[in-house]
């Protein structure tokens, strides 16, 4: 049931935004920080890494992608081991890529893979 819900919560996210995030010049960072559950295998972290980072080619809207595992020495990352920054020109092109069929591919995928995800939406400045 957990596992369906932070499905859902990723593929049809609350479109809540305030209209003045739509219209604020600058390019769109979407941040995307994942928790695997513990019996994930080094081998299922490198696949979901590779896929996420596939998006890219996938999706037209998306103007890069950046990833990388944790390696902080602040010991404040409670968990979560793998950061992806899906860049786009525009709110507009997040629009397209949440719905997108390759998204929602690569979603289920994640999700028997992944205990949390914490995701951070930014205008960069």
């Amino acid at each position: 049931m957990k596992s369906a819900l932070i499905f859902l919560a990723l593929l049809f996210p609350i479109f809540a935004m305030a209209d003045h995030h739509k219209k604020e010049a600058g390019a769109y960072r979407h941040v995307v920080i994942i928790k695997f559950k513990e019996d994930a295998t080094d081998k299922q972290k490198a696949h979901i890494s590779k896929e996420f980072a596939a998006l890219e080619k996938k999706i037209p809207t998306i103007t890069g992608i950046e990833w990388g595992t944790n390696v902080s020495p602040e010991n404040h990352a409670q968990g979560y081991t793998h950061c992806f920054i899906v860049s786009f020109k525009d709110r507009a092109g997040l629009d397209v890529y949440l719905p997108h069929e390759a998204h929602g591919a690569f979603v289920k995928q994640l999700v028997p893979v992944m205990d949390k995800v914490l995701v951070v939406d930014f205008i960069a400045k």
